[in-house]
């Protein structure tokens, strides 16, 4: 797909879906003006030189997404205080981000809330059922899961299959706990995108990526969708529903 938009000679490729996307559009030749959007840090990727510098054809959003995956953990323990088995699912065809959200979170259960981490697998629709069959026969007590596109995609199969096995779960987007999920924690897309969008203005005005300095996403949201949580018998802690951008209800 990159090597077609090359070959349309776009005026700049806007690589929103993570670090795959982004991989794929500095790997083309000619280079030409890229816009990423990434979870995690762009100068350990290799994409800019430095954040305020980035000195290259590539310049665009870091969307704090491997910072904020503890936290995640942290929220759903409180969510789920009885479960002391978490079930991580993670995309293994994104292997540097999933590696980086692994870490953190074998740091964070065991050493910061003494529990257990069971990381399971999927890249397409039938390994997403599978890992669930796993999770569930391991006795899982909440699930968590990867920031990955390849999930976005899937988000109505994941809700829907942690609801029916009536597993405490919180994912990474406001848009999961849309769906049905009990809960979400992380970078907020809408300001992602808008800042994907003023940044591919500027290089259709002419700036060069070169001179764009890296944006990072700057508004974190929790969602808790208390409808989600009756059907699973949960109580949702007060304090957590104070901290909430948003309660579905």
């Amino acid at each position: 797909m990159a090597a077609d938009l090359v070959q349309r000679r776009v005026a700049v490729i806007v690589a929103a879906d993570g670090t795959p996307a982004a991989l794929a559009a500095k790997a083309a030749t000619p280079p030409m003006p890229i816009v990423f959007m990434v979870g995690a840090d762009p100068v350990e990727l290799g994409f800019v030189a430095s954040l305020g510098r980035p000195g290259g054809n590539m310049t665009g959003v870091s969307a704090l997404a491997v910072g904020t995956v503890a936290k995640r953990l942290e929220l759903l323990h409180q969510l789920a205080p009885a479960a002391e088995q978490i079930a991580f699912l993670r995309n293994p065809t994104n292997p540097y981000f999933s590696a980086l959200e692994t870490r953190e979170l074998q740091a964070a259960a065991a050493d910061v809330l003494g529990l257990r981490l069971l990381v399971f697998n999927a890249s397409n629709p039938e390994e997403i059922e599978a890992a669930f069959a796993n999770l569930v026969a391991q006795r899982a007590g909440a699930f968590l899961l990867g920031t990955d596109p390849f999930f976005i995609s899937e988000r109505v199969k994941l809700v829907s299959l942690a609801n029916g096995h009536a597993l405490p779960a919180i994912y990474p987007f406001r848009e999961d706990t849309l769906a049905g999920g009990l809960a979400s924690y992380g970078a907020s897309n809408r300001e992602a995108f808008h800042l994907l969008g003023n940044f591919a203005g500027r290089i259709l005005s002419g700036e060069k990526p070169a001179e764009l300095p890296v944006q990072q996403v700057t508004r974190l949201e929790m969602a808790i969708n208390l409808k989600t949580a009756k059907a699973l018998g949960l109580t949702v802690p007060p304090s957590l529903l104070a901290r909430a951008d948003e309660v579905i209800e």
